[in-house]
């Protein structure tokens, strides 16, 4: 009936329908499920749940005292996603009205399967839509903002020239500048600011992080404002297309991966050791922000919210990344 992938191909919108009843699912590339939200029964309401229905692989039926339409309702009309800004949730809309919405926090196994305008109270199916739009209606509208932005014309060149302005403040001029992205989302790019004034080494920074917030934040931390927007950066005294690999390696992770990097995380090297840009003898990353003897980064905001800068030293004992 519906399937629709997020920006940055992390995440699949998948709504499935028989004659009795509609949900949807948010899946990521390997067909696991991170969220099933029931849409609307097609035929009247069970008075409990129908076991042998699911078990039998079948979409749920939402029980009589948790639909706002017992006798059923009309199959669903032209439906849309709208994602969130991390690409980790996704409201929905039939024609023009909020059908419901699963966000990046949805957990099935938690027994948080997302929010439904039709649902009633709280079940293992759906909760009511009605409940969280307090809390959510400013996600969605911060989304839809967002992306009108990002789609709009100039868009990346202008954010792109404010980023490249704030490093020219705090680094100097540019040298040399790579893009990493490909053709995939996010768009970033790679920045050379070689020594200048009495810094003896070069300073490689990602250029297009921040443009977009990182995805589960708010799972793991009560004020993610402060922590969502990054660029990463790299001092190195060698020859800068090196280290420019470790920036190329991590720029896009937290949004394919659907996670978030912060200050104390590690990464381990995802290819051979050999293969490590800096030296066979190390094997990860270590992420800080504001290292002692590296420039003051601090200063620049986007949407509002403050960017951190993520300095990459390479590590022998690293693991894959880990969240404090």
């Amino acid at each position: 009936m519906l399937a629709a992938g997020n920006p940055y191909g992390s995440r699949t919108l998948v709504v499935e329908r028989d004659e009795d009843s509609s949900v949807a699912y948010l899946c990521s590339p390997d067909g696991a499920v991170h969220g099933a939200v029931w849409l609307a029964n097609h035929r009247p309401a069970p008075a409990v749940v129908d076991l042998a229905r699911i078990n039998a692989g079948l979409p749920p039926l939402m029980p009589r005292p948790n639909t706002l339409h017992p006798g059923g309702r009309r199959p669903l009309g032209q439906l849309s996603p709208l994602w969130f800004e991390e690409g980790d949730g996704v409201a929905l809309y039939e024609d023009d009205d909020l059908l419901a919405v699963i966000p990046g926090w949805a957990d099935m196994n938690r027994g948080m399967p997302g929010y439904a305008r039709d649902a009633v109270g709280e079940s293992p199916f759906a909760w009511a839509l009605s409940e969280a739009l307090e809390g959510l209606r400013p996600r969605i509208s911060n989304a839809r903002s967002y992306w009108r932005w990002r789609h709009s014309e100039g868009s990346w060149p202008s954010f792109q020239e404010f980023v490249m302005g704030h490093l020219d403040r705090v680094l100097g001029p540019a040298g040399r500048y790579w893009d990493a992205s490909g053709d995939r989302l996010p768009t970033v790019g790679i920045t050379e600011r070689p020594p200048a004034h009495d810094r003896g080494f070069t300073v490689l920074s990602t250029v297009g992080m921040s443009c977009q917030r990182m995805p589960t934040v708010e799972q793991w931390i009560d004020k993610p404002d402060a922590y969502a927007r990054i660029e990463l950066a790299v001092a190195t005294r060698e020859d800068p297309r090196d280290a420019a690999l470790l920036l190329v390696w991590l720029s896009q992770y937290p949004w394919h991966s659907v996670t978030w990097l912060g200050h104390g995380h590690t990464a381990k090297w995802y290819h051979e050791p050999a293969t490590f840009p800096l030296g066979p003898q190390y094997s990860g990353v270590l992420m800080q922000a504001n290292p002692p003897h590296m420039p003051d980064m601090s200063g620049f905001a986007f949407g509002g919210e403050a960017v951190r800068w993520l300095w990459l030293s390479p590590t022998t004992t690293a693991t894959e990344a880990q969240h404090p």
